[in-house]
């Protein structure tokens, strides 16, 4: 071939590359419109990328302008566009409850995490739907009864006090404000160990766990390259060997349960359930009671784990912040709280007290209300679905249900942290009911709402009573950061110092979860 032959081949070939990836961004531009139709969103959107650079860069102002563009119509949501997924954002609560009522095989499938099903598996609670799905949270409610989270409040209380305890010590030691963000995580996992398998998780065993969990929070935010020595793959067998350590810890509550013995923690309420079921199965001659073996119930004791991380975490830390910001709330809780309960007494705070501390209570639900955890709940659209009489999903679109949009609609004056709106008088969690997305709704409703509340409850109350802070305030501390979850700007910066006395003793540890 001669070279001018050679460099004509070469040119034609290049130019029927650039004409085919012109066609091709020609298409996927066509294609996005078509979907889109008139609903708001981006006329043109970035060919291959969408817009993906910008949701990266910035979520907050990415989900903001998403949020003006479905105001800015009667609609109620809009779209765009994020490599190759076409998504739709829903900020109107019925629409929202729509989606969440509609998660079965031939409508929407909920996602959790972009890479959830290769981190967790395929049958994570998450993606179960049907009868599979009611027959598990049937045998996940004795977990939650008012008996087993009094069980749970003793544990919750002596973990955060010792944690208290440290993260005042840190901040005294040193000049500077101290970020509470990691902090809280900490203490949040270390209640989930002991609140979920008590006396099962040794001290080496604890120090591998939390070693894995590392492990599984740093490939979480990772993107999924599955090979050896990447973030993803140490997650991914971080999560293998975590369900193992609780399957360990599940055969270990069967033997006790067997025996007899009181439950100490959620793995043994579970237990003495499963057993029961097991039991009935043998006497009838039916098949094992599904849901029972221990690598299952690992499987979803980290589920659990999972769940009751980052959203927990960050619901305290805006509790901090709202505490700090309003004063008057603060002064009212700790009014509550010290009457009906003084670290002098060196006794637990009861379920019977924890009733009474109906401003707190409803303190934690406001925060809960005005910064959700989890301000997005994605869906896969499995099958074209019907949102409105005029637009209809595409199959295979995203959708984004909005629980902070929803948040601040309907609610008297939705945009001031206001927890008297939970009130006996007022009953605003009643009337907005709908509008009160945080724990989602339809059948993948937070099984574990009650415990979570408690928990925010508990924590309020004795880190109020307990500790005298003070916010490290700088521009825009206080604005939205996705972590994925939603935080403080700068991870709740603090001063901290002892406020009590002295700290009630509480019970060792130990002894509760014998």
């Amino acid at each position: 071939m001669t070279p001018l032959l050679s460099s004509f081949s070469l040119t034609t070939i290049a130019s029927y590359l650039v004409c085919f990836i012109l066609f091709l961004i020609l298409l996927e531009q066509i294609s996005y419109l078509v979907k889109k139709g008139s609903i708001p969103g981006p006329s043109f959107v970035l060919p291959f990328l969408g817009n993906a650079v910008p949701l990266v860069r910035n979520p907050t102002n990415f989900w903001d302008l998403q949020s003006s563009l479905a105001k800015s119509t009667p609609l109620g949501f809009s779209a765009n566009y994020i490599i190759g997924n076409f998504i739709v954002f829903i900020r109107d609560t019925e629409l929202s409850h729509k989606v969440f009522a509609n998660v079965r095989p031939n409508a929407f499938h909920l996602v959790g995490h972009p890479f959830g099903k290769k981190l967790f598996g395929e049958h994570n609670l998450i993606y179960m739907m049907g009868q599979e799905h009611k027959n598990l949270r049937r045998r996940i409610a004795p977990n939650f009864t008012p008996k087993a989270l009094s069980t749970y409040t003793a544990l919750q209380q002596i973990i955060i006090l010792d944690h208290l305890k440290s993260w005042v010590a840190k901040s005294q030691a040193q000049t500077n404000s101290i970020p509470l963000r990691i902090l809280a995580r900490d203490m949040n996992l270390d209640t989930s160990q002991t609140v979920f398998v008590g006396p099962y998780l040794g001290l080496k065993a604890r120090e591998r766990f939390e070693k894995d969990y590392f492990l599984f929070n740093v490939g979480l935010m990772k993107l999924p390259i599955d090979f050896p020595g990447t973030a993803f793959r140490n997650a991914r067998l971080a999560v293998d060997r975590l369900i193992e350590t609780l399957a360990t810890c599940t055969e270990m509550s069967k033997t006790r349960m067997q025996k007899g013995e009181e439950p100490s923690c959620l793995i043994d309420y579970w237990m003495q359930e499963t057993l029961r079921e097991i039991e009935e199965a043998k006497l009838t001659g039916e098949p094992a009671a599904p849901f029972s073996t221990d690598a299952e119930i690992g499987g979803y004791l980290f589920d659990f784990l999972f769940a009751a991380q980052d959203a927990s975490t960050s619901s305290l830390l805006w509790a901090v912040a709202l505490l700090d910001s309003h004063p008057e709330v603060l002064a009212k809780v700790r009014a509550e709280v010290a009457g009906a309960w003084s670290p002098e007494s060196n006794e637990l705070i009861t379920a019977d007290m924890l009733r009474e501390l109906k401003y707190t209570q409803a303190v934690a639900r406001e925060v809960v209300r005005f910064r959700p955890p989890a301000t997005l709940v994605p869906h896969i659209a499995a099958e074209k679905f019907a949102l409105t009489e005029s637009y209809t999903i595409p199959k295979g679109s995203i959708v984004f249900p909005s629980a902070l949009e929803s948040s601040f609609q309907g609610f008297t004056g939705p945009e001031r942290f206001d927890p008297e709106r939970f009130s006996d008088e007022r009953q605003e969690d009643q009337i907005f009911k709908r509008n009160f997305l945080a724990f989602g709704a339809g059948p993948h409703q937070c099984v574990g709402q009650r415990y979570a509340l408690n928990h925010l409850v508990l924590f309020i109350a004795l880190f109020a009573t307990l500790v005298d802070f003070k916010r490290d305030r700088t521009d825009g501390c206080d604005d939205i950061a996705y972590v994925p979850t939603i935080c403080p700007k700068d991870d709740c910066r603090v001063f901290l110092s002892q406020r009590c006395t002295q700290y009630p003793s509480f019970p060792a540890l130990q002894d509760l979860v014998k």
